[in-house]
């Protein structure tokens, strides 16, 4: 299997860190070899600074990164920038697109057997004229789909979950559900599971909007206007979903052993349980596409960047995970 593709994210963030301390774990986390797209001025800089024990290797081809691996971490040489920790600028975000638009493209290319993104901060992005409102948008285009073609889920040890509408305001949520949505989302993601996680029958869970579930329209009638006429919709076309379910009651143990997914209405329902239960392991998985895309669930860090005590389980996580899933679509694409 070729190398997974790493891009730096944002170089003032905890990023570069969490990278370089991935590699000096890799053997006790069993990781694949990966290489980072740009950035070796800052990788080497940040493992000095916070005491990695990680040397940094220069590579000038992918081909050189398996062998590289096993002495340091393989940095495909090209952008790079200043590392000044918790000091986010426009070069630090143009190394973060570079180093993204890159490592995108070498997964498409096949030359990466996955993609797997560090944070990076939006509002920096912006000033340089991203124009998506975060990386699964931009990776959407990138492979010539549409964004709603691409659904984010968040993965840890003992749960899944998947925003239908993501970052909208909540006064909007209503507006924008509509049967044919969740429909969309909740075959997107049964296609994933098979493909990428292996789950020959995967079960979805599919949450309500309202406190309740609704509780027979003394709530809002979300539930019997849109959620469950797109539920009966999927069940009719053989997919295993079950719901609506009361969002309070959707997150307990005994409730998570009895699904592979569960879908939410909104945002914070999603992520909200995911971060509670598996911070420091949550990885954000993007399904739909042609290519393999994982990354830590949480942001930048910029108040701790630098200092040597950002958590890198969630980086380890998201390396795992996209090896997991590249063997596991490979597999599927062989017996097809």
């Amino acid at each position: 299997m070729a190398p997974l593709a790493v891009s730096i994210g944002d170089p003032a963030g905890i990023g570069p860190e969490i990278i370089a301390t991935a590699w000096s774990r890799r053997e006790a986390a069993e990781l694949v070899p990966f290489f980072v797209v740009g950035g070796f001025d800052v990788l080497r800089e940040a493992a000095q600074r916070c005491g990695i024990a990680c040397p940094v290797i220069a590579i000038a081809d992918i081909a050189e990164a398996p062998e590289a691996f096993s002495k340091g971490l393989p940095v495909l040489v090209g952008e790079d920038c200043e590392y000044r920790p918790a000091e986010p600028d426009e070069q630090g975000a143009a190394l973060s697109l570079h180093s993204l638009a890159e490592a995108t493209r070498m997964a498409l290319l096949g030359t990466a057997s996955g993609l797997v993104t560090a944070p990076v901060a939006k509002s920096q992005l912006t000033k340089i004229g991203f124009e998506f409102p975060g990386q699964t948008e931009f990776l959407a285009t990138a492979c010539g789909m549409h964004s709603d073609d691409a659904v984010m889920m968040l993965a840890g040890p003992s749960l899944r979950t998947v925003p239908i509408t993501v970052h909208i305001a909540l006064s909007d949520v209503s507006a924008v559900l509509s049967a044919d949505l969740i429909q969309h989302k909740a075959r997107i993601v049964a296609e994933g599971l098979k493909r990428d996680f292996g789950l020959s029958h995967p079960h979805l869970a599919i949450a309500g909007l309202n406190p309740h579930a609704g509780e027979d329209g003394r709530f809002g009638d979300e539930e019997s206007r849109v959620i469950a006429p797109a539920i009966e919709a999927l069940r009719e076309s053989g997919l295993d979903v079950s719901g609506p379910h009361p969002g309070d009651a959707l997150f307990t143990p005994r409730a998570r052993a009895g699904y592979d997914a569960a879908l939410c209405m909104y945002h914070d329902q999603a992520l909200i349980p995911l971060k509670a239960l598996e911070f420091d392991e949550g990885v954000n998985v993007t399904l739909g596409l042609p290519i393999i895309r994982t990354s830590p669930d949480h942001g930048t860090a910029f108040d701790i960047a630098g200092k040597g005590i950002a958590d890198p389980g969630a980086m380890i996580a998201a390396i795992r995970m996209a090896a997991t899933c590249a063997a596991n679509r490979a597999a599927s694409t062989a017996n097809a």
